[in-house]
């Protein structure tokens, strides 16, 4: 669904995007994460023919952005900035239908689609009164416009509360299930860690590491970690079984122990904690968060 071959770009003396290569398939939800200025709101411009490309070639769904068959292709795609802007004056309900008309959708659409992002209560209130979250879910519905086939979304659940979040990515899974393809940053790495398929780590303008979460976090042998509750009197039981063992820290506080080891002694120690039933009552298994993964790969 997405190519992208070296692609680059310069603004002045700043090199935004350079020599980027990205291969997303259709049905996958895509993430891209990095700091601030690493190039993502660049790359997503480009990709969507907002911006023309210093270097390079895109294709969306087999059509060169830069050719004259990506403006049936534009009508497919669904695109939420990460700084949402409307005309305050206008409801929501026109808000929609007015980006409906550009988007040559039947206005039919607006309705039940400002119901689906909880937005029925509001629909003929003046945008100028909407909080930040409401203009937010006003953005997701104008770029589900018109059924898309590709959804770009920069920063999507900025402003939102807890609950408008879960319903966000209730949506997001609803789409993918249609086999709509999904590309999305996010600075709150926990939101996407295990809802995305494959992600990109970018850095000044390049791709550091691209992949699944699993295997960018074997990739950087990351240690984990695994959380025991204990007996009182137990810590030198359980420092003495792992003595033999590749291990890291172990830390005891109070009745809770925490032992980090090395990948690749995962089972090893899995082995010994499980045979202490009599000094373990909690066995739990830490994996290294997204967070953890993309330090390890910007830092």
């Amino acid at each position: 669904m997405i190519e992208l071959r070296q692609v680059a770009k310069r603004y002045g003396e700043v090199q935004a995007v350079d020599g980027v290569d990205l291969a997303v398939d259709a049905g996958q939800v895509f993430g891209l994460i990095g700091h601030n200025g690493a190039g993502k709101s660049t790359l997503f411009k480009m990709m969507l023919g907002l911006v023309p490309a210093g270097g390079g070639e895109i294709r969306i769904d087999g059509q060169p952005v830069s050719g004259p068959g990506f403006r049936a292709v534009r009508r497919q795609l669904g695109y939420l900035p990460e700084n949402v802007v409307f005309y305050d004056n206008l409801t929501g309900l026109e808000t929609l239908a007015f980006f409906a008309r550009l988007k040559s959708v039947d206005r039919a659409e607006c309705a039940p689609l400002l119901e689906r992002v909880g937005l029925s209560a509001a629909a003929d209130r003046r945008v100028k009164g909407y909080s930040k979250g409401m203009r937010q879910r006003l953005g997701f519905a104008q770029a589900l416009l018109g059924t898309p086939k590709l959804l770009f979304l920069d920063e999507p659940t900025t402003g939102l509360d807890p609950e408008g979040i879960r319903d966000f990515y209730r949506i997001l899974k609803d789409m993918k299930d249609k086999g709509v393809t999904v590309m999305l940053t996010s600075h709150i790495l926990s939101e996407i860690q295990e809802r995305v398929d494959r992600l990109a780590i970018m850095r000044t303008g390049k791709i550091q590491a691209l992949g699944t979460v699993q295997s960018l976090r074997e990739a950087m042998a990351l240690p984990m970690w695994f959380e025991l509750r204990l007996p009182a009197g137990a810590e030198s039981l359980l420092r003495g079984s792992l003595a033999a063992l590749d291990v890291g820290e172990i830390r005891v506080e109070g009745e809770r122990a925490r032992v980090h080891c090395p990948r690749a002694s995962k089972m090893a120690v899995l082995k010994v904690l499980s045979s202490l039933k009599q000094c373990a009552t909690d066995l739990q298994i830490r994996e290294p968060s997204l967070e953890d993964v993309f330090l390890g790969y910007s830092g």
